[in-house]
């Protein structure tokens, strides 16, 4: 496996993960506060993951490389049940630890996880349109483009547009 549930003790390493690549993931990500950065707001950040999974509505992991070293984080977000049984998946991997194909596997362990032991029937993710790369993640995992979202998201400090994919369980 390419990835595992998050856990306190990865704090360390994710701070240093997002401040070593904070500029290669700054156009792909959310405008944070400093102290997201810090092992603190880290801290933070997993406590809040940890107890959105036990509330059932997210899956949070890490990305582990080749030596078992975090490198990354990928999470099934929003998981509602019910008639939809669908969740988004979003991640993202340090500077780095791209072009390894860590990215891709961690996706393909995450469907797993989504379509074997949740018991999800849809997965969606959305990309900035320049984000080339995380789109062929996707594509290699099977994930097909559905639609495009204007305004889509707060990415960098702007509304972003998206392009939607998607990935059912019975593809």
């Amino acid at each position: 496996m390419t990835t595992r549930l998050i856990e306190p003790g990865d704090a360390a390493a994710l701070a240093d993960a997002v401040q070593r690549s904070r500029g290669y993931l700054a156009p792909w990500e959310p405008v944070r506060p400093d102290r997201y950065f810090t092992v603190d707001g880290q801290r933070e950040s997993i406590a809040d993951s940890l107890a959105r999974y036990e509330a059932g509505a997210m899956l949070p992991h890490v990305i582990l490389d080749e030596t078992g070293t975090v490198v990354g984080r990928i999470n099934l977000n929003n998981i509602v049940r019910g008639p939809f049984q669908s969740a988004s998946v979003g991640y993202w991997l340090a500077e780095y630890a791209t072009g390894r194909g860590l990215a891709t596997a961690a996706v393909a362990d995450l469907a797993s996880l989504a379509f074997g032991e949740q018991g999800l029937h849809r997965l969606e993710a959305g990309t900035i349109p320049a984000n080339t790369r995380s789109q062929a993640v996707l594509r290699r995992n099977g994930f097909v483009r559905f639609g495009y979202a204007p305004r889509y998201l707060a990415i960098a400090g702007r509304w972003t547009d998206h392009i939607l994919f998607q990935l059912l369980a019975d593809d």
